[in-house]
């Protein structure tokens, strides 16, 4: 029945794209075939795996862009690379899977062209090499990607769900075609256990988003990373000032101490990429930022970079009047961001960089930007201190400071604040830490998911780099009660076995239908044959 409609030239055509085949004939359901079919099938899985993959990045990928920068003096979005080729190595594979379900539901053969079979093994070799190059330079990454899996785990299982069950027409078909007993049996079996390993899943993930309304925890406080680096540039007054603008109150930077011994905001050890150093010393731009006197460091540019490079991709939102602020950016003293602070009532948390030990300052620099503080008489409860270096000396010069801690709780630990990378924290730590009143900021947070899946954990707050988008999340982009989860998990299990059920019958008919078409004609011909 199925076979019968697709008799057109449609068919021919799905013959032609996928073996270069324009003739119709018998499909003859080889071992070799199948094996192909399920090559495609596992191709199209990688490609997608892949594409989730590069989609997870983004959260991080300034941080993989300003690492390209720091190894090849080389500014580019690689998020969009990644996605653009993830999209094409996925599209094609779907095109080749599409096909080859359509050629097995209207009983084609499945001779796949050799150029296909060529570009496959092409698309699996670079997935592969992301992949190995993923785990080599940027390991980190695969706890984001296991902190996505389970911030999207009932979604995923839902499509896996449905997705697995619409194979069963596929499958249905060799099943009651092919006669080789063993494959077939053992191809069902697989196909057997996977469907029943989807379906009890659940039992076996949890998402924190997966909550009453009634529980879900307070919105998190967002901290701006290096100011608001995406409306400019960062570690800027300018960048402060947006912030401010935006509804800040904590502002997160980086402190670095000159030649001189003046403390002042730069995150890079250069200068290279945040300032027109090639163009004032040319002969000087791999150098340590702290190796430059204060003098020097006044007379760069900080705000042309950001111009030139747009690296947050927000440059067509700036006005001609930002333009021209953003041409004016200087490198800003600590003493400086801590009067506005000051002024604005606003708190600071920031990393100390040590010098090299041939620096003048490199024993005393927690002593210099302690003194640089406290001469200002901000109040001291706005310094949150994060830096390692002499903590118990700081705390008896400025006890009024928060102490803020950059690894996690040790056993008998009295940490009351902690700042900690998001993948360091599993969801069972952040509602343990939670529990035990422990504030938890983590670091850095950049995408409405991963904002919502900490959100439902409980986290204290996040630094991000798009505190204007963040802040106006009122709710997290989803959560579900668990008792309509647990309903949508069941008729979602319910539904997927009745259609592969359905899917079994309905080929078994098809194929009788065909059989007996074929005998009725087989009987035909020797009639005319007899006749004549």
């Amino acid at each position: 029945m199925m076979g019968d409609a697709c008799c057109s030239p449609c068919a021919s055509c799905l013959r032609g794209l996928y073996s270069c085949s324009w003739k119709r004939t018998k499909p003859v359901y080889s071992t070799c075939q199948c094996i192909w079919v399920l090559v495609v099938f596992l191709v199209f899985l990688f490609t997608l795996i892949w594409m989730y993959i590069t989609l997870i990045l983004k959260n991080d990928i300034h941080n993989f862009n300003e690492e390209i920068f720091r190894l090849l003096g080389l500014w580019q979005d690689w998020s969009v690379v990644f996605i653009i080729v993830a999209a094409i190595l996925l599209s094609y594979c779907s095109l080749l899977m599409i096909l080859s379900m359509l050629l097995v539901l209207c009983a084609q053969p499945l001779r796949l062209h050799w150029v296909h079979k060529v570009l496959l093994t092409f698309c699996v070799v670079l997935v592969s090499l992301g992949i190995i190059g993923l785990d080599i330079k940027w390991k980190i990454e695969w706890a984001a990607v296991v902190v996505s899996l389970q911030a999207t785990s009932p979604f995923l299982h839902i499509g896996a769900v449905f997705g697995v069950s619409a194979l069963a027409w596929v499958l249905a078909e060799y099943f009651w075609e092919t006669k080789e007993k063993v494959l077939k049996s053992l191809i069902l079996l697989v196909y057997i256990l996977l469907v029943c390993a989807l379906f009890v899943s659940p039992i076996f993930t949890t998402s924190p988003c997966v909550i009453k309304a009634s529980e879900l925890p307070r919105k998190p406080a967002i901290i701006g990373h290096r100011g608001a680096p995406m409306l400019a540039p960062e570690n800027t007054m300018m960048s402060l000032e947006k912030l401010v603008e935006s509804g800040g109150k904590v502002f997160e930077t980086d402190v670095m101490v000159s030649w001189d011994g003046i403390p002042f905001l730069m995150h890079d050890d250069t200068l290279l990429r945040t300032t027109n150093i090639k163009n004032v010393f040319p002969f000087r731009d791999h150098e340590n930022g702290t190796r430059f006197t204060w003098n020097e460091l006044k007379k760069l540019n900080a705000g042309e970079w950001f111009l030139e490079r747009n690296p947050f991709g927000t440059d067509g939102s700036l006005t001609d009047a930002d333009r021209q602020e953003v041409q004016q950016q200087k490198i800003p003293s600590l003493e400086e961001v801590i009067n506005f602070c000051k002024e604005q009532n606003i708190s600071i948390i920031f990393d100390l960089r040590q010098p090299p030990p041939d620096h003048p300052y490199n024993e005393s620099f927690v002593d210099i930007t302690v003194s640089t503080i406290l001469n200002t008489s901000i109040s001291e409860e706005l310094i949150l201190w994060l830096p390692d270096d002499n903590r118990e000396e700081v705390m008896q010069r400025a006890p009024g400071f928060k102490q803020i801690y950059g690894r996690k709780r040790l056993e008998n630990d009295t940490l009351d604040a902690v700042n900690l990378q998001y993948t360091n924290l599993s969801v069972a730590e952040i509602r343990s830490y939670r529990q035990d009143n422990v504030s938890m900021n983590l670091y850095v947070v950049n995408k409405p998911w991963l904002f919502s899946h900490l959100w439902c954990a409980g986290v204290t707050s996040v630094t991000s780099n798009a505190f204007h988008l963040l802040k106006d999340l009122n709710k997290p982009i989803w959560h579900l009660d668990p008792d309509n989860y647990l309903t949508i998990w069941i008729v979602a299990d319910v539904v997927a076995l009745l259609h592969i059920v359905w899917a079994f019958v309905l080929q078994r008919k098809c194929l009788q239908r065909r059989e007996e078409e074929e005998s009725e004609a087989v009987l035909l011909m020797k009639i005319e044959n007899l006749a004549s």
